[in-house]
């Protein structure tokens, strides 16, 4: 049976694009991430185990993002300046809104799936992460009127943003995610025992 090149090529570019939005929640919190060429894997037959000689952080810093840029160069942020966020985000929701870990880790997840389709940069970055707070509180927690009024206060307050601008991005925010909000629990889990691990 004869297949015509034209439709081979069309499922390599469907596989390809489905490889490219499968999200993958080990992928930002990898701990390969931090110790990139400095680290040695050394296996012994009964087990293996991994040096790590000493770097400045500022050299390690500079050498994760790098390596992080060459692997996703659509990504127009570090791997540093979304780790920051990420534990600004969970500051913000978890400590001074009083929102549980499954809800931070929800709006890890949207967080992710944004940066790594590229749709943040360091204009819409602060934005786009009160916008996943507040969509992650929005569908995990039963909010009424003055719960989202606080909640949009402290964003507005912590975050230095524009209540408008904040409200505005909400609805782009959610289409850029596709209307998915409703996660599997695949997605969420890691973020979740990473949070519980670390409280």
């Amino acid at each position: 049976m004869y297949i015509k090149p034209c439709y081979v090529y069309c499922v390599r570019l469907t596989e390809t694009w489905k490889n490219i939005y499968d999200y993958d929640p080990n992928l930002l919190d990898d701990p390969q991430w931090p110790c990139g060429k400095h680290k040695r894997m050394l296996v012994f037959p009964s087990y293996p185990t991994t040096v790590i000689e000493y770097v400045k952080p500022s050299d390690l810093k500079k050498d994760m993002n790098e390596t992080f840029s060459e692997k996703f160069p659509h990504v127009q942020l570090t791997l540093s300046k979304i780790r920051t966020l990420k534990r600004e985000i969970r500051k913000l929701a978890q400590e001074e809104c009083g929102y549980e870990e499954p809800t931070v880790a929800m709006a890890y997840v949207y967080f992710e799936k944004l940066a790594l389709h590229g749709k943040l940069d360091k204009q819409n970055l602060k934005l786009c992460a009160g916008a996943c707070i507040l969509l992650a509180a929005k569908i995990s927690n039963d909010l009424k009127r003055p719960e989202v009024k606080h909640l949009i206060d402290r964003l507005e307050e912590r975050l230095r943003l524009n209540r408008r601008e904040l409200l505005s991005l909400e609805f782009p925010a959610l289409v850029a995610l596709e209307f998915k909000l409703h996660l599997p629990q695949r997605e969420i889990s890691p973020h979740y025992r990473r949070l519980c691990q670390t409280t």
